[in-house]
């Protein structure tokens, strides 16, 4: 029996279906992310696993038991599960170590090594009222962690936060796996958070699970344009286009490429002579937008001193996907 099971969840809302028959499986201490737009139905999923939401239909199973719903109980909520919202309060003009000892069901060495897990142990005499935005939530993560969870349910948890607070929080999120033993599932819109963290990615549209697998299968073999666009920068070129640039091998009318599929090449070297639209320098690495004869593609490349109007030769490194 699976550690997290959700079998046909399904939730009707005014104006149609939230979710219709999810399911999936997560094994304990896999690490789950679920991607989607906004609107996808994931925060729904989320509170439907933490006992918040009824479901219309389906079922969720934690451990050895049934997650029961809001209509089945007095108070909401299910045991060993805790859930932070992307909409979360801490209580105001209260000191940090007061919020936290009111939460606390750890004894006094566990909840210390806990809020070094946490990086909160030089915030727990400051006023909840005199902390960013990062270490709010750093705090409110901690006063769930206090309750022992076995699973962590976040909701857009990197949302809003600057790039130092936000690899702060994935290092804390990584260490609550490897250090606490608690099993995490989060929702975020962002790949970056996902796909360098996630063992698997469920992909959420209008309410449906449409693709779910290892990181580098959805971004590689996106099962369409929606879930491509999820992850990163994408082409989609039709007619004698895609078949010049698959080399004769068409498998289809719609080849999806990757910006980092492409490369550069001297005229020698065979590739499709199109023309520099755009240059958009990021760094390490810059993507061209490139014409070529019957359409655009987005390349990625590391050379230096291309410019917009310059000339190059484009060939396909990587088989894209062909969509149909």
């Amino acid at each position: 029996m699976s550690w997290l099971s959700v079998s046909g969840i399904s939730v009707r809302e005014q104006g149609g279906f939230a979710l219709r028959e999810i399911s999936f499986t997560q094994a304990r201490l896999q690490k789950l992310a679920i991607a989607g737009e906004t609107g996808a139905g994931k925060s729904t999923l989320l509170q439907v696993i933490a006992g918040l939401v009824q479901p219309t239909a389906g079922t969720v199973r934690f451990e050895d038991g049934r997650v029961r719903g809001p209509a089945e109980k007095l108070v909401p909520g299910q045991p060993g599960v805790a859930y932070l919202s992307q909409h979360f309060e801490l209580p105001k003009s209260l000191r940090v170590e007061q919020v936290l000892r009111y939460a606390s069901q750890r004894p006094a060495a566990e909840a210390a090594a806990m809020y070094e897990v946490c990086r909160i142990s030089h915030l727990l005499t400051r006023q909840t009222n005199q902390l960013s935005g990062g270490e709010r939530q750093r705090i409110a993560l901690a006063r769930l962690l206090l309750a022992a969870p076995r699973l962590l349910l976040l909701d857009e948890p990197f949302s809003n936060l600057d790039r130092a607070h936000r690899n702060v929080l994935k290092a804390v999120i990584h260490d609550a796996g490897d250090q606490l033993g608690i099993t995490c599932l989060l929702v975020s819109h962002d790949p970056a958070d996902t796909l360098s963290w996630a063992d698997e990615i469920l992909v959420l549209k209008a309410g449906q699970l449409i693709q779910a697998g290892p990181p580098a299968r959805i971004y590689q073999q996106p099962v369409d344009e929606y879930t491509a666009g999820l992850f990163g920068d994408y082409s989609l070129v039709t007619g004698p286009l895609a078949g010049a640039l698959a080399g004769g091998r068409q498998k289809g009318t719609r080849l999806l490429t990757r910006p980092e599929s492409f490369a550069l090449g001297a005229e020698a070297a065979g590739g499709l002579p199109g023309t520099v639209a755009e240059v958009r320098f990021f760094g390490s690495y810059s993507t061209l937008e490139v014409a070529l004869p019957g359409g655009k593609v987005t390349v990625k490349t590391s050379v230096p001193g291309i410019v917009a109007g310059d000339t190059v030769y484009v060939s396909l490194a990587a088989a894209g996907v062909w969509l149909g």
